[in-house]
């Protein structure tokens, strides 16, 4: 696995399978897609960042990159996908062997350019955020989140512009600029409300009149400046007035009777924001910062009625469509989500309470857009708080947040792209690239990424589309190399337009036809390449897209015959014999990733609500490759007086009385006591002179969680717990039912879990069986 990791910290991408099966049957084949996981923004610290425009290919308008042929006399490069010859324009003249540029070096596969334009220009554009902030719920809620707002607002960079809208039965948008009194103007939950209704009643047009044809956009396409700045403030200037709007905020003062729910209209409170920042900041990397406390009942994106005698819709009415409002309120989403996309404008989603509050139906806005999702119980919850924190933070680790941006693929042929599941929304440029077989945001060559950071990642799927082909003996081994391009113009957080280029290089295992291929040799090729972490973590977006697309979908039937056929194809064994089964260490541990996967919460929805779900995939679906394993397998490490730190089975063995473990699964970290560290703990041994190594014993995995705290987000949630203690099933519900209630052997000092799960052995045993028949 070592050097996947390596070529992903030189290019941020990783793929399942790093020599590509040579046809369409030979990759269907392989069963895990061929596909590529990239973090276009990845920081790399020893990357240069060029101050002029890239070289473009005059046919396929690829950058010029370290796999082109240059013919230095001539003057002349050739593009490795279209075979394309360019000329070199006249500031390029003086290269040559020993004076390369940049962008030729081989160690730089991945380079920016910045965009000289922007850089003339003195003043980067601000960052631009309106809160939108939910007021239906008890006092102690209100309180938690006006502190973490107005914490948050002293963080913000003085030039950023801040917008407040504020909602509960009534839509309440707050004129920040007339700092004399507080001014708002109200809009009804339950009517929707177009954007020119929106200008007209907030008086867009009493000082500068409307004009008659054309789109109103912002300062230069109709609105004033100072219209705009009503709203929008930079926040050096209104942090004295929205400071004073939010002490004085009260909770919504509409009466709720005891049988139903507070009327919320959520809904209404987005699309206003949207058609809003529509208006007046089209086109600008702005970012609406929802913060919910409880179910949608009023406006469009309603999700459940306002009786309390009817429940929140669960899994299983999803399944069986008996879920009234979800459809109405998803599809208004997507009507939104679009909307944002066209603007560039990003939801960001806060949504704490204990009840649902529709993350499932607003899922679908937040993802096209790129936006962040955090899911807490409540506003004082550290998951809430130190998240909202860490966006505005700056210095080290900051988040890196990025706007505006495009991301384009560019391969050599015979192959075409799918689609990608990720934060984006296809652009729908259709081209000979684009395959008829559409996964997540396909039928396009270009995405939008209206919101990106250091850590956003993408699954591109490929689909082989070379035919077996006659003449394939007559191929040259010079053809065996592949070349995949992708560019991600984007704005960087500092304000200036970039443009970032990784070009990689990967080679076709010889077709079948071929004389260099007899199968073993091929299987042997295919093997070599294969990165078992970035395969597990495919098929982990590939079961959750399909679980929410596709109807009638068993994820656990799809991910079995998917990994008995792998085992099938490529494992080492006598026909009918299991005992004679092996894999080898490239594929070992494959098996166990997706024993857990189906374990895991993206595939088990029982016990969890819509909304989680939705939350997890969406988290899934934007972490990079090593984030996204520890989702699907965590990790865990045990600390005992015996041995250092050292890492721990996923197993219930690994629990014992004198031993403290610490497991980390991404969402929540869970620090463990045995019995009996527990039971010296409580006795207060640490605090005794003599007993230091204990208390130091007791306090490594403190420092280890938060370590891993530090660098996450969202903010995982820390579960402090001990053997036999109802949060110990934070730990054991990870772990591998080795030991269960009617198993023999008991160790001593161990556990057992309530289960009638199968254990990773059973599993295995099953597998071979099936594998070799």
């Amino acid at each position: 696995m070592g050097e996947f990791v390596e070529l992903e910290a030189q290019d941020g991408v990783r793929m399942p399978w790093n020599v590509l099966p040579g046809t369409k049957q030979e990759s269907s084949n392989c069963v895990v897609p061929v596909s590529a996981i990239y973090t276009p923004i990845k920081p790399f610290p020893n990357m240069p960042v060029l101050p002029y425009s890239p070289l473009r290919c005059r046919a396929c308008r690829s950058v010029l990159n370290p796999f082109c042929t240059v013919d230095f006399s001539a003057k002349i490069w050739i593009c490795p996908f279209c075979f394309q010859r360019n000329q070199f324009p006249p500031h390029y003249a003086s290269i040559s062997d020993d004076n390369l540029p940049a962008e030729l070096f081989s160690q730089y596969t991945t380079i920016e350019f910045e965009d000289p334009q922007t850089i003339s220009s003195s003043a980067p554009s601000p960052m631009i955020f309106m809160f939108v902030v939910d007021t239906c719920m008890i006092e102690e809620e209100m309180a938690f989140l006006k502190s973490a707002l107005s914490q948050a607002i002293e963080l913000l960079h003085e030039n950023s512009l801040v917008g407040l809208i504020t909602f509960g039965t009534l839509v309440h948008v707050h004129e920040l600029g007339f700092g004399e009194i507080t001014k708002t103007y109200v809009f009804k939950g339950s009517k929707d409300v177009s954007k020119e209704q929106l200008l007209e009643q907030m008086g867009f047009f009493l000082k500068k009149p409307k004009p008659p044809t054309g789109v109103i956009a912002g300062a230069k396409d109709g609105l004033s400046a100072d219209s705009i700045s009503r709203f929008l403030l930079p926040a050096s200037q209104c942090e004295f007035t929205l400071n004073s709007v939010l002490e004085e905020l009260q909770k919504d003062p509409w009466p709720v009777p005891p049988d139903q729910r507070a009327s919320r209209c959520t809904s209404t409170a987005l699309s206003v924001a949207a058609c809003l920042l529509g208006a007046c900041v089209p086109g600008s990397g702005a970012r609406i910062l929802a913060f919910i406390g409880g179910p949608s009942t009023e406006g469009l994106g309603a999700i459940v009625s306002k009786n309390l005698s009817e429940p929140i819709r669960s899994h299983k009415d999803l399944d069986k469509d008996s879920a009234p409002y979800y459809h109405k309120a998803v599809k208004f989403y997507e009507g939104l989500a679009k909307q944002l996309v066209h603007q560039g404008h990003v939801l960001d989603l806060f949504a704490c309470a204990l009840d649902q509050v529709g993350v499932a139906e607003l899922k679908v806005a937040v993802e096209k857009t790129g936006g962040l999702v955090v899911l807490a119980e409540s506003f004082g919850h550290s998951v809430f708080k130190d998240s909202l924190r860490r966006i505005f933070q700056s210095g080290d680790p900051d988040l890196g947040l990025s706007s505006n941006g495009i991301f384009e693929v560019n391969c050599s042929k015979d192959i075409k792209v799918q689609g990608i599941i990720g934060p984006c929304a296809s652009l729908e440029k259709k081209g000979p690239l684009c395959s008829d077989t559409v996964v997540g945001q396909g039928n396009t060559s270009a995405w939008k990424m209206c919101g990106l950071d250091k850590a956003t990642t993408l699954c591109l799927i490929f689909e082989i589309a070379k035919k077996d082909s006659p003449d394939a003996t007559a191929q040259q081994p010079s053809s065996y190399q592949f070349y995949f391009q992708f560019l991600t113009y984007y704005q960087h957080s500092s304000g200036q337009m970039r443009l970032r280029v990784t070009t990689l290089s990967r080679r076709w295992v010889a077709g079948p036809g071929s004389a260099q291929a007899s199968s073993a040799a091929l299987l042997y090729d295919l093997i070599a390449g294969f990165d078992q972490e970035a395969a597990a973590v495919a098929m982990a977006r590939l079961v959750s897209f399909k679980m929410e697309n596709e109807a009638e979908f068993d994820p656990i039937r799809w991910l079995d015959k998917a990994l008995i056929h792998i085992c099938a194809r490529f494992g080492d064994y006598q026909k009918d014999s299991p005992s004679s089964f092996s894999l080898s260490s490239r594929l070992s541990i494959f098996p166990q990733f997706m024993f857990h996967l189906r374990r895991s919460q993206f595939v088990q929805v029982f016990n969890n609500s819509p909304d989680e779900t939705a939350y997890f995939r969406v988290i899934l679906n934007r972490e990079n490759v090593a984030n996204s394993a520890v989702m699907i397998q965590p990790s865990l490490i045990s600390y005992s007086f015996h041995s250092g730190p050292e890492p721990a089975l996923l197993d219930v063995a690994a629990i014992a009385a004198d031993r403290i473990l610490l497991l980390d699964s991404y969402f929540t970290v869970v620090i463990f006591h045995g019995a009996t560290i527990a039971q010296w703990r409580k006795a207060g041994y640490h605090n005794q002179p003599e007993h230091q190594a204990f208390a130091q014993l007791l306090q490594a995995p403190h420092d280890d969680a938060d370590e891993i705290i530090k660098e996450r987000f969202p903010v995982p949630r820390l579960v402090i717990c001990d053997q036999h203690g109802s949060q110990a099933r934070f730990l054991l519900a990870k772990l591998n039912p080795s030991a269960t209630y009617n198993s023999d052997s008991l160790l001593p000092g161990g556990d057992v879990l309530f289960t009638d799960d199968v254990s990773f052995e059973v599993f295995l045993d099953h597998l071979q069986r099936l594998a070799v028949q």
